[in-house]
């Protein structure tokens, strides 16, 4: 029988303020079962989310709470549990976490064990929409993923979604089931991120053809799942470069974003960031744009409607693939089809030359929206992923890459 992943590791536990602050039972569960040992630091906003008991119960451990304990004068908790933890994680890592964590506050146990420890630290972020986009938050968690030697962390998520408080976007909590992966590849490789050293271009979004100053061509191209890939590979220590265009996301943690309007333009700033070690061309782009943009606004005539004359567009998959020195050592395509998905997917794999492809079956609501359904091509076979969200196939889809690139 093989061995469990987490056998004789210790996880620190620290459990923020939060209503994802249920998920850290599940979470605690999981790392049990893959054989590892846990112990909970738990805030005092967290324990008005989760009970001491409850993690009690399940750790097997006293939770601790308070950095003075008086009944053992002699202990200083904050520097005991950072020794005996081979990993800390933060679940749910709130803003105010985030925060002194990154400028070196320490004002109770779990931001004291956060300054005073020296292994490696896994914070999984969880909050509002708009307090994970604030420009604050985000210099901190970028601080946080910069800071030189064994004080660097990493981060997973935040996934796309409906909050508590019923707005949509970035900030809920990864999964537990995520966050497992995610410690298990921490305590895995010789800096825990396998994509480490590695190069990666990720394209997204629709591009945009102008007709005249005012009109253009696009599609309805999202980006989500482009901005998912991008972050997903961050998170496994790529140096990621987005080539993205026109969309209202923010620019994923770590991951330097290249915005563009058309295909040529994808074209060249793609071809701008090589050498890259994979490159993944999520990006809807045009097929066609106007053989002449008109210098000023096409206005209505008593002939009708102007015809426009289309040219192809330069095709960024098929360049990208061709045999040359800049030729990514993988390189991935999407295929977004409205029938026959595995047929047209293997048709696109053998036209553009690229390793894989990505197909989505987009004829079900898949565009702008938070989830999909994928099915991944290769020479050797097809498989297809259930319907999960665009964050979960990104980071099933990164795995993969960096397996494949660590073995190739």
């Amino acid at each position: 029988m093989a061995q469990a992943p987490l056998t004789s590791r210790k996880i620190l536990l620290i459990v923020g303020g939060g209503i994802a602050a249920y998920k850290a039972l599940e979470l605690v569960r999981l790392i049990r079962k893959a054989g590892g040992e846990v112990q909970a630091v738990l805030t005092a906003a967290g324990a008005e989310f989760v009970t001491p008991l409850s993690l009690a119960a399940l750790t097997g451990h006293p939770v601790r709470q308070t950095l003075f304990m008086p009944e053992d004068e002699t202990s200083m908790g904050h520097i005991e549990l950072s020794r005996w933890a081979d990993l800390i994680v933060v679940a749910p890592a709130t803003a105010g976490l985030i925060a002194k964590a990154a400028n070196g506050l320490a004002d109770d146990l779990a931001s004291t064990t956060l300054i005073a420890t020296d292994k490696k630290t896994l914070l999984a972020p969880a909050m509002n929409v708009r307090m994970w986009l604030h420009p604050a938050v985000q210099a901190n968690v970028e601080r946080l993923k910069g800071f030189d030697g064994f004080h660097g962390m990493a981060v997973v998520g935040p996934d796309d979604g409906e909050m508590a408080c019923g707005e949509y976007g970035p900030g809920r909590m990864a999964e537990p089931a995520a966050i497992m992966d995610a410690i298990v590849r921490l305590l895995d490789g010789p800096d825990g991120r396998p994509l480490s050293g590695k190069r990666a271009v990720v394209t997204a979004g629709p591009t945009f053809e102008a007709i005249d100053p005012v009109r253009g061509l696009t599609n309805r191209s999202s980006g989500k799942q482009g901005y998912a890939i991008a972050a997903a590979l961050a998170d496994l220590g790529a140096e990621v470069t987005l080539v993205s265009g026109p969309t209202a996301l923010a620019v994923p943690v770590g991951v330097t974003r290249i915005d563009v309007e058309s295909a040529v333009e994808m074209q060249r700033a793609t071809h701008a960031a090589l050498p890259a070690d994979v490159a993944v061309l999520s990006a809807a782009v045009a097929d066609w744009r106007v053989d002449g943009v008109a210098s000023g606004k096409i206005k209505k005539g008593p002939g009708g409607p102007p015809t426009l004359a289309l040219i192809e567009n330069p095709d960024i998959l098929a360049g990208l693939a061709a045999p040359g020195p800049n030729r990514p050592t993988l390189v991935i395509g999407f295929a977004a089809e409205t029938s026959d998905l595995e047929t047209n997917a293997r048709s696109k794999l053998s036209r553009k030359g690229c390793d894989w492809i990505v197909g989505n079956d987009v004829s079900d609501d898949v565009f702008g929206s938070d989830g999909n359904t994928v099915m991944l091509v290769t020479r050797e076979g097809a498989e297809t992923w259930p319907r999960q969200s665009k964050a979960e196939i990104a980071r099933a889809l990164a795995a993969r890459i960096a397996d494949h690139l660590t073995k190739a």
